[in-house]
């Protein structure tokens, strides 16, 4: 017979299928808590963290998010410092063309836990967190020869399309010598940050200067999650 947890991931599937997105969810945390998932995990953990991002970016109401009531002279810049997110994560979850797009009356979606990033230097790993809860996992490219400072730092400047400033010489944007890629999301300890890439290959290795260094969609997707003053733990 086949195992039980065959049964329960085929239900997983259908609620998932049917939108019902929470109960989905609910299935796949508690199938990844099983022993002998074999070969599938993988696949099991990838549904798992694509419904986990779903559910991010969407209005729907989740356990890890509530709705604020917009009041006369709110807007979303002071809305993202106040919950401790990002503007970009407050358009999208609440389907906002624009930030002008709030009037009195609306509730909008907002993040109840802070996100913070845990690098696994050894397994060229970074892992999304809400509160304590992990997220997704992404593949990153770290330093070689341990050049990746250990420890825990900030993010502390966050930049679209970076200028590169390399050897002395100002690398702009749009240069395919320009190795930071579409995002860069800085630490405090200066000349270290975490930033997208034009050589995807790269990814899964230790091969950079002490960066982390991630695709360009990806890294895309946590510049819009994760606001200045986020945490990120180095582990060796």
């Amino acid at each position: 017979a086949p195992p039980l947890w065959e049964s329960q991931l085929e239900k997983a599937r259908e609620l998932a299928k049917k939108e019902d997105d929470l109960n989905a969810r609910e299935i796949y945390e508690s199938l990844l808590e099983e022993e002998g998932l074999g070969e599938q995990e993988g696949e099991i953990r990838q549904e798992y963290e694509d419904l986990n991002m779903k559910l991010i970016f969407s209005p729907q109401a989740t356990p890890e998010s509530l709705f604020h009531e917009v009041v006369p002279g709110d807007n979303l810049s002071a809305l993202a410092k106040k919950y401790g997110t990002t503007i970009s994560l407050l358009k999208k979850s609440n389907r906002l063309e624009s930030a002008d797009n709030i009037y009195a009356g609306n509730k909008l979606k907002v993040p109840k836990k802070h996100f913070s990033l845990r690098i696994k230097k050894q397994e060229n790993k970074l892992v999304l967190l809400a509160g304590d809860q992990p997220v997704k996992t992404y593949s990153v490219a770290t330093g070689e020869d341990g050049s990746t400072p250990v420890g825990t730092f900030a993010i502390v400047n966050k930049l679209e399309n970076p200028t590169w400033d390399h050897a002395g010489a100002i690398v702009p944007p749009d240069s395919p010598k320009n190795i930071l890629g579409s995002r860069w999301l800085g630490f405090d300890k200066k000349g270290y940050g975490i930033h997208g890439t034009t050589l995807p290959e790269s990814i899964g290795h230790h091969s950079t200067s002490g960066c982390v260094r991630m695709l360009n969609n990806e890294v895309e997707e946590l510049y819009d999650l994760v606001p200045s003053g986020t945490k990120v733990t180095v582990l060796p």
